[in-house]
């Protein structure tokens, strides 16, 4: 069992930058492949970046490359999303999610997940 508790989310202007984390509870943490998905109004849940047990695989949704980096700290059982240049399209509820395997966030679905942090990005 894993418990994930986001935090970071805020308002923040077109073109700015925030940095979400993800704090896991548990000693199984390094063993989860995590992922971050958002959900904006209407609009289904989607994948946005995913990363490996290890951290040396990393995925990310294509409106996000170049902009969002995913990141984590095995030891503080902490996974990031580092984003930069915001687009008002990036408005959503972003939340965070473990699973056994890297393809299985991928693929658009996780076994854990957090209760979600609000990102809103102003024109």
């Amino acid at each position: 069992q894993v418990q994930l508790v986001e935090s970071g989310g805020g308002l923040v202007q077109a073109g700015g930058s925030l940095r979400l984390s993800c704090a896991a509870s548990g000693r199984t943490f390094k063993t989860y492949s995590m992922g971050w998905f958002r959900q904006a109004p209407g609009k289904e849940r989607d994948v946005v970046a995913a990363i490996s047990t290890s951290g040396a695989i990393t995925y990310y949704a294509d409106s996000v490359k170049g902009r969002f980096t995913i990141s984590r700290d095995n030891a503080k059982n902490t996974v990031y999303l580092q984003m930069n240049s915001l687009k008002p399209e990036d408005t959503a509820i972003y939340y965070c999610a473990a699973a056994t395997m890297i393809r299985t966030v991928i693929a658009g679905t996780s076994d854990y997940w957090g209760q979600g942090t609000q990102v809103t990005v102003s024109s």
